[in-house]
């Protein structure tokens, strides 16, 4: 990711641009967002499909930290992702 963007910050709704990413780490993030039970909506879009960057809303429920539901749904990817680089190393052993 080059950059993260914030274009709204409230207190129960974040949405952000994630500059240089895809639909891939943006729909694993969103899926991940969607199983936090403090999360009401996670969605994200890509208005143009070459320069287009992807704008990630989240909408929190009750008096829950939409940001704080966005960093515990990338320390889940990241460790997903470790796990399946490691299934994929023991692959080539």
């Amino acid at each position: 990711m080059d950059d993260i963007e914030i274009i709204t910050n409230k207190k129960l709704e974040l949405e952000i641009i994630a500059h240089g990413e895809s639909h891939s780490v943006c729909n694993a993030l969103r899926k991940l967002l969607m199983e936090d039970e403090d999360v009401d909506y996670a969605v994200y879009g890509i208005d143009h499909p070459i320069v287009g960057e992807p704008i990630i809303s989240i909408k929190s429920k009750r008096t829950k930290n939409p940001k704080k539901s966005l960093s515990n749904a990338s320390t889940r990817l990241k460790e997903q992702c470790e796990e399946f680089k490691k299934l994929i190393e023991s692959i080539n052993d």
